[in-house]
């Protein structure tokens, strides 16, 4: 999560997800309330931008989650931690990425950036608990 505008981000162990998004995180509500990216596509963004590997922090999501195909799940509810939350719109890159990553960076997200949701019903999430479509 991030505090405040343009902050980096920081790891945590756990979060309450509210209607507006992770608490103590810089989020819009609605929406964009909160952030997902899939582990598996962070190879590729750093392959695409020529990085040999990517921390997750470097691309501003807030969950990264691993073994679930988020695109193919798009049109379910997703059961984070007790949390419930609804995708709402492909997390298009920034033009922070071309700091971020070099030039390139905003292209080498194209496709990968992930997804954006809104939440349904808040609750709580542990890192390393479990992100399941409803």
């Amino acid at each position: 999560m991030r505090p405040a505008r343009r902050a980096g981000l920081l790891h945590v162990e756990s979060a309450e997800i509210t209607e507006s998004g992770l608490a103590g995180d810089h989020a819009r509500p609605g929406k964009r309330a909160v952030t997902l990216i899939q582990a598996e596509h962070l190879p590729v963004i750093a392959a695409l931008s020529g990085h040999d590997a990517l921390a997750p922090e470097t691309l501003r999501r807030n969950i990264v989650v691993s073994g679930l195909n988020l695109t193919a799940a798009r049109h379910r509810l997703l059961r984070v931690g007790t949390a419930l939350l609804r995708f709402s719109v492909p997390c298009a890159p920034c033009s922070r990425m071309e700091t971020a990553l070099g030039e390139g960076g905003y292209n080498a997200m194209r496709g990968h950036g992930g997804w954006c949701c809104e939440v349904v019903e808040p609750g709580r999430l542990e890192r390393g608990g479990t992100v399941t479509p409803v």
